[in-house]
């Protein structure tokens, strides 16, 4: 697949940026995605990312690291994080911008450690890419984490994004659960291809985590319908 991401992040590091990403999904118009915003410091970041990021305790996988920001800011207050991403220039800019310990793999490819912290941030859920898959990495997740471990993840509900009827409710498609998107990617010129990326709203993410074995708590609101939640394995689950 075309590392679009990648070679965008790149280019802003290495000082080639002369435009942005342009991101467009199958419910929305063309959008911005500034450069300069990937590359964020922590006084910088949404209050929820802030907040995740001072939870967050003991050894860390950082999921989806992309330039490295959350990384780096764990690093600097003596967090031992692995930070991974399946975007190659992802990883290479993290890399040179100090983050100590990366790996360029995808989430259900890795196998071979454990944490306390496992952070899934700017819609964590997204890599679940469909609802029918949520099981499955909630599973694996399970693995990678330590006894009295956490997984701090955020997402949204974006309902609102649909028409509203008459007597309150929302439109949304019948043929697929209204949190699953498809993203198209564009940098200069050339398109990536289509993928998918999952929004989910809280009733239906507690559901999913609790009958994975899993405790569900929302630690925050954000200002736009997006919440953190924490997961904790549960005391009765038959995975302890």
């Amino acid at each position: 697949m075309k590392d679009i991401l990648g070679k965008a992040l790149l280019d802003y590091f290495q000082g080639n940026h002369t435009e942005d990403i342009i991101t467009e999904t199958n419910i929305s118009e063309e959008d911005e995605m500034p450069l300069s915003y990937l590359f964020r410091d922590f006084k910088e970041m949404p209050a929820l990312e802030q907040q995740a990021l001072r939870l967050s305790k003991g050894s860390t996988l950082d999921v989806g690291c992309g330039a490295g920001n959350h990384s780096l800011y764990l690093q600097n207050q003596g967090l031992d994080v692995l930070a991974i991403d399946i975007s190659e220039g992802a990883i290479e800019v993290a890399k040179q911008r100090g983050v100590e310990r990366t790996k360029h793999i995808e989430l259900l490819n890795l196998n071979d450690e454990t944490f306390d912290t496992i952070l899934l941030i700017m819609n964590g859920t997204g890599i679940f890419s469909q609802l029918s898959n949520v099981s499955k990495y909630l599973q694996h997740l399970r693995t990678l984490l330590n006894d009295g471990g956490q997984i701090l993840i955020d997402t949204s509900d974006i309902k609102y994004m649909f028409d509203e009827g008459e007597d309150g409710g929302i439109w949304v498609p019948s043929d697929r659960y209204y949190g699953e998107l498809t993203f198209t990617m564009s940098y200069k010129k050339e398109k990536g291809e289509p993928f998918d990326w999952l929004y989910l709203d809280a009733n239906l993410f507690e559901t999913a985590a609790t009958s994975n074995g899993f405790d569900f708590e929302i630690i925050a609101h954000g200002e736009h319908f997006d919440y953190l939640a924490r997961l904790t394995i549960a005391a009765n689950s038959p995975l302890q």
